[in-house]
C-alpha cells in the first residue's frame, strides 16, 4: 500500500470535505453548498461509498486529494503532507532514506517556528511599549493582532534561545529555522526588540518571520526577514494567502501590495482579498500561486520609480503565467496602510477601479518626462514602444500606436518605423503582452457541466451512444472528456463496471466514478424518452458551443487573410453551419 492509499484508508472523504463546509445527509450521499461558486441551494455531492465528490455548479470533482488541492490552492505534495498529518501517517516510511530525513527535518522546523510564534505572542501581551505601537500608532485592533498572530521579540540577547533549549531543541535547528545566530557573545536570538509578524504558508503553518524595528535607530534596518530555509523561500512565499484565498475566490481578483503591514491594515478595513510579496520583487512562483485562485492580479505598489520598474518587470512574467495584470493607484502621498487607516472607504473604492498595466505605464511616463522637448519625446517613445511592439493582438497594438502618436504629436508611421529599430531583450521576445479579456469562468464551468452530463448518459446507457456519433474530441474542453469520448466510440460495447478495474477505462476510472455519481443523482429515476430528449439537447449544445468557438477564430483569421485564404475560410464556415443544422434536425 502506498502513502495515498494508506491515507485514504484512515480518512473518510466526508470528514475531509466536512472540515471546509457543512454537509447534510441526502440518501446514501451528503450534500453541501459549493465553495467554488456563490449559491444558496446545495449542489456539491459527496459519496462515502465511492469516496468521491462532485460539484454540480462548477463541474469539478474527484477524491479527497483533489478537493483539498482545489480548496487550499496547493499542489499535490503539500496536500499529501497535510492529509498525512491529519491521518497520522508517517510519510518517511514511504520515502527513500534521504527524502524521509528531509521530511522529518521540515516537521521539526514547523514545530519550532510554531513554538516561537506563541512565545512572541505572549511577550507582546507583556510589552506595554509594543502594544502602544500596535494599537495607537498602527491602529490595529486586538482581533486583528490575534488573527495575524502579531508578537514581540524581547530585547534580551537569549530570551527565545533559552526558552527553546528548555523545550529540547538544538542550536543547529534554531539556526536553520532562522531563530538564532552566532554572535561575538555566543549563540543568541536572531530578532531582538522588534514587532514580530509570522509568515505562514498556504495552509496557515508558520514558516518564518518579518521583524519590524520599533525604535528610530537610523543604523538598523527597519525590517529583517527570516533567511532562506527548507520551509521558507522568499521567491515563493505570498504573505496572507491563507487568510485571503476565500475572499479572492469570492471577489474574482487579488490585490498585491508591498508590505505585510499593508495586508493587515487592508484586512482590518474590510478588504480581505489582498496579499503581499517581499517588497516589489514579484516572481513567476508568486503569480503561479495566485493564479490557482484568480487570473485577475491587481498591483498596489508605491507610486515611485521602484514601483514602476517592478511593474515593468512583472509584465512578461504575468504573460508567461497567463494572468491579467492591472494597477490600483493609491492617492498621491499615501500607501495602502495610510489610506486604510485614514479613509477605509477610499481604499475599498480604489481597489475596484484598476487601470490596465500598459495604460498606467504610459500615464506615468507622460508625467515624468518633458514631452515638449525632443529628448523627452525620444525617451517616452523608447519606453512605451518597447512594450507596444510586443503586444500580440494587432488591433490592440494599433490602438496604442495611435494613443502614443497623439500624446507626442507625431505620425503613427514614425512610431512604427522606430518600433522596428528598438532592441528587444530575449525575455521580451519570448513573451507577448496580452490585454486582459473578460472573465469566461462561468462559461467554461457551464461547458464542463454540459459535457459531463452528456458523457454520463453515453457511458451508463449504451442505447444513447448514437448521440455521441457526430461529436469529436475537439468539441470537448476537458482532456479526460476527450479521452473518454474516444474510448466509448472505439469500444461500442464498453461497460463501465467491468472496464474500470482494468483495461480500456483504467486510466479514466476516477472520472468515470464521478460521472456515475452525476448519473445517479440526475438521471437514474427518469424514463428513457426523457433521457433521449436530454441527450439530444446536450448534443446540440455541444455542437453549438464548438461552432461558436470555431467561428470566432475564423473571424480573426479573416482579418489578415488574402483572397485565396479567405475563400478557404469561408468554406470552413459553411461546413460549420451545415454541421449545426444537421444536429438540430436530428432532434426534431
Amino acid at each position: 500500500m502506498d502513502a495515498v492509499e494508506e491515507i485514504k484508508s484512515r480518512l473518510s472523504i466526508e470528514d475531509v470535505v466536512g472540515q471546509y463546509l457543512e454537509l447534510k445527509r441526502s440518501g446514501r450521499n451528503f450534500k453541501g453548498l459549493s465553495p467554488f461558486s456563490q449559491e444558496r441551494t446545495p449542489s456539491l455531492m459527496v459519496s462515502p461509498e465511492k469516496q468521491i465528490w462532485h460539484d454540480f455548479s462548477s463541474g469539478k470533482g474527484g477524491d479527497m486529494f483533489s478537493f483539498v488541492m482545489e480548496r487550499e490552492g496547493i499542489d499535490f505534495k503539500a496536500t499529501l503532507e497535510l492529509l498525512a498529518r491529519q491521518a497520522g501517517v508517517d510519510l518517511s516510511k514511504f520515502q527513500s532514506k534521504g527524502s524521509g530525513t528531509a521530511g522529518k527535518q521540515k516537521e521539526s522546523l514547523h514545530e519550532i517556528l510554531e513554538l516561537a510564534a506563541k512565545f512572541y505572542q505572549v511577550h507582546l501581551s507583556r510589552s506595554k511599549k509594543t502594544l502602544d505601537y500596535v494599537v495607537n500608532e498602527r491602529k490595529f485592533t486586538k482581533q486583528t493582532a490575534t488573527t495575524f498572530r502579531l508578537g514581540y521579540a524581547p530585547s534580551q540577547d537569549t530570551a527565545l534561545v533559552t526558552f527553546l533549549r528548555t523545550k529540547g531543541f538544538a542550536e543547529s535547528l534554531m539556526k536553520l529555522a532562522g531563530l538564532g545566530t552566532k554572535r561575538y557573545k555566543g549563540f543568541s536570538d536572531m530578532f531582538r526588540g522588534r514587532l514580530m509578524v509570522p509568515l505562514m504558508d498556504g495552509t496557515g503553518r508558520v514558516i518564518g518571520f518579518t521583524a519590524r524595528q520599533l525604535d528610530s535607530n537610523p543604523e538598523a534596518p527597519k525590517y529583517i526577514n527570516t533567511p532562506q530555509s527548507p520551509v521558507y523561500d522568499k521567491s515563493r512565499h505570498v504573505f496572507g494567502l491563507h487568510l485571503a484565498k476565500d475572499a479572492i475566490r469570492q471577489a474574482g481578483y487579488v490585490i498585491v501590495v508591498e508590505g505585510n503591514l499593508d495586508v493587515i491594515a487592508s484586512h482590518q478595513a474590510g478588504v480581505h482579498n489582498v496579499v503581499a510579496t517581499a517588497g516589489t520583487a514579484l516572481t513567476e512562483q508568486h503569480l503561479k500561486a495566485l493564479s490557482r485562485f484568480t487570473s485577475d492580479i491587481r498591483l498596489a505598489f508605491d507610486q515611485d520609480n521602484a514601483g514602476l520598474k517592478a511593474t515593468e518587470r512583472a509584465i512578461p512574467i504575468a504573460s508567461k503565467v497567463g494572468v491579467n495584470l492591472s494597477i490600483v493607484s493609491v492617492p498621491e502621498g499615501k500607501d495602502p496602510d495610510d489610506l486604510c487607516k485614514k479613509d477605509p472607504d477610499a481604499w475599498r473604492e480604489v481597489v475596484t477601479k484598476p487601470q490596465y498595466v500598459i495604460d498606467w505605464i504610459i500615464s506615468i511616463y507622460s508625467k515624468q518626462l518633458d514631452l515638449t522637448s525632443a529628448q523627452g519625446k525620444r525617451a517616452f517613445s523608447d519606453k512605451t514602444l518597447e512594450i507596444i511592439s510586443n503586444i500580440d493582438d494587432s488591433v490592440e497594438q494599433d490602438h496604442y500606436y495611435v494613443k502614443v502618436a497623439k500624446i507626442l504629436d507625431v505620425s503613427v508611421d514614425a512610431l512604427r518605423q522606430k518600433s522596428k529599430k528598438i532592441a528587444v531583450s530575449p525575455e521580451q521576445k519570448k513573451y507577448k503582452y496580452v490585454q486582459p479579456m473578460p472573465s469566461v469562468g462561468s462559461q467554461n464551468a457551464d461547458q464542463i457541466k454540459a459535457e459531463n452530463k452528456l458523457l454520463s448518459l453515453g457511458l451508463f446507457l449504451p442505447s444513447l451512444r448514437t448521440y455521441l456519433g457526430a461529436l469529436t474530441p475537439e468539441m470537448f474542453t476537458q482532456e479526460k472528456a476527450q479521452k473518454l469520448l474516444f474510448t466509448i466510440k472505439a469500444n461500442p460495447e464498453l461497460q463501465f463496471e467491468t472496464s474500470s478495474e482494468s483495461g480500456v477505462l483504467q486510466e479514466l476510472a476516477e472520472y468515470g466514478t464521478i460521472l456515475s455519481l452525476l448519473y445517479e443523482e440526475l438521471y437514474q429515476s427518469l424514463e428513457v424518452i426523457e433521457l433521449r430528449y436530454e441527450a439530444a439537447r446536450l448534443q446540440v449544445r455541444q455542437i453549438e458551443t464548438y461552432v461558436k468557438r470555431k467561428k470566432a477564430a475564423l473571424a480573426i483569421s479573416m482579418q489578415q487573410a488574402n483572397d485565396e485564404e479567405l475563400d478557404a475560410l469561408l468554406e470552413t464556415a459553411k461546413k460549420l453551419d451545415v454541421l449545426l443544422k444537421s444536429a438540430k434536425e436530428t432532434t426534431k
